[in-house]
């Protein structure tokens, strides 16, 4: 069967209203319905045609995000839009950056390759002139016939790509930029004192600001104006990538959403002081925030801190408000997409690019291995298959933007949905994997494993997710009933004639044992540019390696010039078990009982990504 006829068996089980997560179903276990029940013949399956529009994207990446959503059991947490859009989708439960930074995360995403192969730790270099002319995401997709536009913070914005969003090879227009971005470093925080200053902390209000608006509501205008235009326009697919600022700082949001996060209920950080066996090359100094006026003014000292517990709980409030302010912006998003009749053939990414301490360990900011800095939420909605076409999630946004009389029905819309929502899976994945599993989402080409040492423009460092998606959907409409046994044997019986069938029930599913980052790092020593550190500075590099039960990392020389790491030469190393310490407070590396555990995580680490799945 080509992809046409994939496409067109889509489209016949779309309008019967039936999931197409039975591509991956098993034959043992549909084999007991079809003993029992006479298979009728659905005359509808007649009527498609081969001119079937392709699945639109619709790619949502927002900057500095953790997991600290609804979604992922943070009941404090109001973020009903994507809460709303989990419980349609698959969820990740363990998800992990290549390295928390945005843009060699970025760069390392939407090319699917890994920052050693990009050649990018920091801000200032192109892959295509230092690494090779990489094929990006978006591109293939624009390879591919679709019309591909970017709004807001996709790529980094620089000379990391190309000072141009990587346009005209990523994009089929020039990116989009909001106007107001450009106030990221002004001084526009109200402050006690009746002046406005360059805070971190920056609740305002909006018609107040320049321009009397935010970057972030800018986005969303602009990018609801493009799915209105593609939908007047249903000749040619889209991949529209949207990318959210916040919760990145400055922490910069409407004032009202302060008031779901009352001071005195804000949750504490669970671990605020340094860990006792933390090596000091893995310590990350959160100099981005030490530039701000409200940080200064407290007098920390460097590099260690701490941040004073009373402003400690100030910042983590501003974090989660400006999280629910970026979900808001979300569900205007999606209910437009509704609204213009494109939910029901738009697949759906929503990721974070790295995530972000809230004080842990007494960190800040990302620039680190810890899982606080690397875990990001990912999740895929594909109409029919999370989320029966017929259903229309998206109709039912529930906004935040009045605050008062929306809390409690929010909190019970999270409550039901926690009860509801079974599509998630706890096994491991990586951003290099967004590549692969929308091509195969999308039913285009999917790149071929990189070999090593590639220059290839198109291949992956990564693998698909797509497998995933369809079981865990299919194991989920047991769970949940919305599917009833005789609909459930009509399919089996019409997918047991066809050879698609057999393919996609067959097609092996890369089960990672391991994710990786890394993090670099100038000196042994934490320095003012430890953070962020430029190229030619870069003497070491951190190597981390999550499995299901631990993280373990070794600080190794690098050579900022041929790109290669020497494993012979360690600095440091770090060993967390996650079984006992998830909050990953105990070094136990050094432990002599940890030894033989050592070693053989440190074998796995070197053998690398490629020997890290089944």
């Amino acid at each position: 069967m080509n992809v046409e006829e994939e496409r067109c068996l889509w489209c016949k089980l779309s309008r019967t209203g039936v999931n197409i997560n039975l591509y991956y179903i098993n034959l043992s276990m549909a084999n007991k319905f079809l003993t029992t029940i006479i298979i009728i013949v659905i005359s509808t399956l007649s009527v498609c045609k081969r001119s079937v529009p392709r699945l639109n994207v619709l790619f949502i990446i927002v900057d500095d995000l953790r997991p600290t959503l609804g979604c992922y059991d943070e009941l404090y947490m109001k973020t009903p839009s994507i809460d709303l859009l989990a419980q349609n989708s698959v969820v990740f439960e363990n998800a992990y950056c290549q390295q928390a930074l945005c843009g060699p995360s970025r760069v390392s995403l939407l090319t699917s390759r890994r920052p050693d192969s990009t050649h990018l730790y920091d801000f200032y270099s192109y892959w295509r002139r230092v690494a090779g002319n990489f094929t990006t995401l978006p591109q293939h997709f624009k390879n591919n016939g679709y019309f591909t536009a970017s709004v807001g913070k996709v790529f980094h914005p620089g000379k990391s790509s190309n000072y141009t969003d990587d346009y005209p090879y990523s994009w089929s227009v020039p990116a989009y930029h909001p106007s107001t971005q450009k106030y990221k470093m002004a001084k526009v925080c109200p402050g006690s004192d009746g002046k406005l200053h360059m805070n971190l902390v920056c609740p305002v209000d909006v018609d107040k600001m320049p321009e009397h608006t935010l970057p972030d509501i800018q986005s969303t205008q602009y990018a609801v104006n493009v799915l209105k235009n593609m939908s007047m326009n249903r000749q040619q697919p889209f991949f529209l990538a949207v990318g959210y600022h916040k919760p990145h700082i400055p922490l910069k949001y409407p004032k009202q959403y302060l008031d779901l996060y009352p001071l005195d209920k804000v949750p504490p950080v669970p671990n605020p002081t340094y860990p006792s066996k933390l090596p000091t090359v893995a310590w990350n100094p959160w100099t981005d925030l030490r530039e701000r006026e409200d940080i200064q003014s407290l007098n920390i000292s460097f590099p260690y801190g701490p941040v004073p517990g009373e402003f400690s709980q100030l910042i983590r409030q501003s974090y989660f408000a400006a999280t629910s302010y970026m979900d808001d912006q979300i569900g205007i998003l999606l209910s437009k997409l509704h609204e213009y009749g494109l939910d029901n053939n738009t697949i759906i990414s929503f990721v974070g690019d790295h995530g972000w301490s809230l004080g842990e360990h007494q960190e800040w900011s990302k620039y680190s291995n810890f899982e606080v800095s690397t875990r990001v939420p990912l999740m895929f909605y594909v109409p029919g298959v999370t989320s029966s076409i017929q259903s229309r999630p998206f109709s039912n946004i529930k906004l935040l933007r009045d605050t008062e009389s929306k809390i409690s029905t929010v909190q019970q819309n999270h409550s039901k949905m926690k009860v509801t929502n079974h599509k998630r899976t706890p096994v491991l994945a990586e951003l290099v994997d967004l590549f692969p599993t929308l091509a195969e989402l999308a039913f285009i080409n999917e790149p071929f494993t990189c070999p090593e040492n590639s220059t290839f423009d198109l291949c992956t460092e990564g693998s698909s997710l797509a497998p995933f998606i369809y079981k865990t959907s299919f194991n989920a409409m047991f769970k949940m009933d919305n599917l009833s046994k005789s609909d459930f044997s009509k399919m089996v019986a019409y997918f047991h004639e066809h050879e698609i069938f057999k393919n996609l029930a067959n097609k092996n599913a890369f089960l990672k044992t391991a994710a990786f980052s890394q993090y670099p790092r100038p000196s042994d020593i934490p320095m003012e540019d430890s953070d962020k550190p430029c190229l030619k500075n870069i003497s070491i590099m951190g190597y981390s390696m999550r499995t299901s039960k631990y993280r373990y990392t070794e600080w190794v020389n690098f050579n900022h010039t041929s790109f290669k790491m020497d494993w012979s030469k360690v600095h440091a190393r770090e060993l967390y078990d996650h079984n006992l310490d998830s909050e990953e407070n105990n070094n136990l590396a050094g432990v002599k009982q940890y030894h033989d555990l050592v070693n053989s995580l440190s074998h796995k680490l070197h053998l690398g990504w490629r020997y890290a799945k089944t």
